[in-house]
Order: structure tokens, then C-alpha cells, then sequence
């Protein structure tokens, strides 16, 4: 029987451990949803919102893969550029 990615998430998060780190990345990807769905919404390429931000497409395609680690200034631009407000809270 094959498993779907769904069955092995809803399996893999039922580990407390699995579970924790799970959470604790949720910010981020949220953060990097948002980017994504926005450029695509505008119908805007990676290189489009990197010229809009004075930045590269390179930088982009890492931030929208989570590998980067942007600056709360370049989180800034973004949302500037995707007429978005940025807001930055610690709970």
C-alpha cells in the first residue's frame, strides 16, 4: 500500500518531537508562503520582485526554497514591494 505525503505527515506529526520542530517553522514558511503567493498573485517572476527590491533572482529563489536568512530590512522591501505591511512580534 502506498502511503501519500498527507497520510505520512499526519503520521510523523503525531511524534511530540516531530511535532515541536514542526511549530517552531512555522513562522518562517508562513513568511515564505505569503512571498510567494504575492509575486505570483501580481503575476510576477522571482527576477521581477528582485528588481523591485534591488536585490537577485538568486536571492529569491533561496528565500523562497527557506534557505535563506533574510534581514528584517530585506523582509522590509519585500513587503514594500508587494504592497504588504511587515510586522514582527515576540510573544
Amino acid at each position: 500500500m502506498t502511503t501519500t505525503f498527507n497520510q505520512f505527515k499526519n503520521k510523523a506529526l503525531k511524534n511530540p518531537a516531530v511535532k515541536a520542530e514542526y511549530d517552531a517553522l512555522e513562522p518562517e514558511y508562513e513568511v515564505v508562503k505569503t512571498i510567494i503567493n504575492q509575486r505570483i498573485k501580481r503575476g510576477w517572476s522571482q527576477t521581477q520582485l528582485a528588481e523591485a527590491v534591488g536585490s537577485r533572482q538568486p536571492v529569491i529563489s533561496r528565500l523562497e526554497r527557506g534557505e535563506g536568512n533574510p534581514s528584517l530590512q530585506t523582509l522590509h522591501k519585500i513587503a514594500k514591494a508587494l504592497d504588504l505591511s511587515l510586522q514582527v512580534s515576540m510573544k
